[in-house]
């Protein structure tokens, strides 16, 4: 029995974001969402996934390149259950780099179709996996095989992938996906078309748990069936949970800036403006850290989201988007409290 078949139902996991979700935010994510009560840790995400990479990088890379894409695949023990997601329209490379993850500790592997970008199109892979049902299939089978699914000590294989290409195909595509028998699914709802202009349309994963249950019944081994597209809150997750039957419920967008958002009572609105600008200074460090061969402008983005809704955010967000180290972000921070501190004292003053 894997972990997926043990996790309390519904279940609420970290969306995979390439730049977004990497290894520094994920452990903010674990740190913050997460809390100790009667020696119990609750809260945080059920599962975190990594940014996904390429299998076919992971095997045919220079050893320079192997070092950079490995870097992708860091993570520590307090992100577990932690699953691996890659991707790739190559058996053998597939079922290569599924063996490295369960080589490397992973609790999982998970197989991206559901990518929109060009550049992973052209390689067959992503959402382009949705035009080839058989290809993914193999692909799948091939994670399986690498990641010794079916044997003692292997670790599950899961898929993410969208509802369709350009219309909805979850009537064909999702059956082929389940012959395979993954350990979950990941459906984000919305074609790879609509992208995310649109707002997820959660009666398709309410049908996508219906497809599931005629063909699998009330199996304990059964797939898992997650919901993707627009979950603002945990609250809002629950919800969309409960209305489609989803096993699962995956949070992506509203995790940026907010690595309380798993967190079981504690939201980043109620939290003291000082709490947020120091989480977000120990967020710039760890980046620097663990990830100082990477543009500084990666952590940049996080900034947009740490810093609006208060008086001076703008102003402040302006200097922070012209720094490139951390000890630059933290004197900025400094600087800014200081003069909100002084403001006040001013104002009690008169």
């Amino acid at each position: 029995m894997s972990f997926w078949q043990k996790l309390p139902m519904p279940f609420f996991v970290l969306a995979p974001m390439a730049d977004v979700t990497d290894a520094p935010f994920r452990r903010m994510i674990a740190k913050y969402s997460s809390h100790v009560r009667s020696d119990e840790t609750v809260g945080g995400p059920d599962v975190m996934w990594t940014e996904f990479v390429s299998a076919d990088g992971l095997i045919r890379a220079t050893p320079e390149g192997k070092k950079k894409l490995l870097a992708d695949l860091m993570y520590a023990e307090e992100e577990r259950p932690i699953v691996a997601q890659l991707f790739s329209s190559n058996e053998d490379h597939m079922e290569r780099a599924s063996q490295l993850c369960l080589e490397m500790g992973f609790d999982g592997v998970d197989i991206n179709m559901g990518c929109p970008d060009k550049s992973i199109e052209k390689q067959g892979c992503g959402s382009a996996m949705i035009k080839t049902p058989e290809l993914a299939q193999k692909i799948i089978l091939a994670a399986k095989r690498g990641a010794k699914s079916d044997e003692e000590g292997g670790i599950p294989v899961s898929v993410k992938t969208r509802i369709g290409y350009n219309r909805d195909q979850l009537e064909e595509w999702l059956p082929k996906l389940l012959a395979t028998n993954p350990a979950a699914i990941t459906v984000h709802a919305r074609t790879r078309k609509e992208m995310s202009k649109v707002p997820a349309n959660w009666e398709k994963v309410k049908h996508a748990v219906l497809i599931r249950n005629e063909l699998q019944g009330n199996d304990i081994n059964r797939t898992r069936i997650i919901g993707n597209g627009d979950a603002l809150s945990l609250g809002d997750a629950k919800l969309k949970s409960e209305q489609s039957g989803a096993d699962g419920v995956m949070l992506g967008r509203a995790i940026f800036g907010n690595p309380w958002l798993f967190h079981p009572t504690l939201t980043v609105d109620t939290l003291p403006l000082v709490e947020r600008l120091r989480v977000m200074v120990e967020h710039t460090k760890l980046f620097e850290e663990l990830l100082s061969f990477k543009n500084f402008a990666i952590m940049k983005k996080h900034y947009k989201a740490y810093v609006k809704d208060f008086h001076g955010a703008n102003e402040l967000r302006l200097k922070l988007m012209n720094q490139e180290t951390a000890n630059g972000v933290e004197k900025v921070v400094q600087e800014f409290l200081s003069e909100l501190q002084n403001a006040g004292l001013n104002r009690s003053s008169s």
